[in-house]
């Protein structure tokens, strides 16, 4: 099990965020700051299903 996975957060041309996970397949995408991280936990809720998910998730946001 890992004890953490980092998402590198973008901002999106047309507005909102994109962030994709280091070392996985998970990427996804929201409107607002807040709606992102809901929508992170989901994604890695469904990407570990099987497996034992990460304790931590980071987020990182390039600027």
């Amino acid at each position: 099990m890992k004890s953490e996975i980092i998402f590198l957060v973008e901002e999106a041309p047309e507005g909102g965020y994109i962030a994709r996970a280091l070392g996985e397949s998970i990427f996804t995408e929201a409107d607002t700051w807040e709606e992102l991280k809901e929508q992170i936990q989901d994604a890695v809720k469904v990407h570990f299903e099987d497996h034992a998910k990460p304790s931590m998730i980071r987020l990182h946001l390039k600027k």
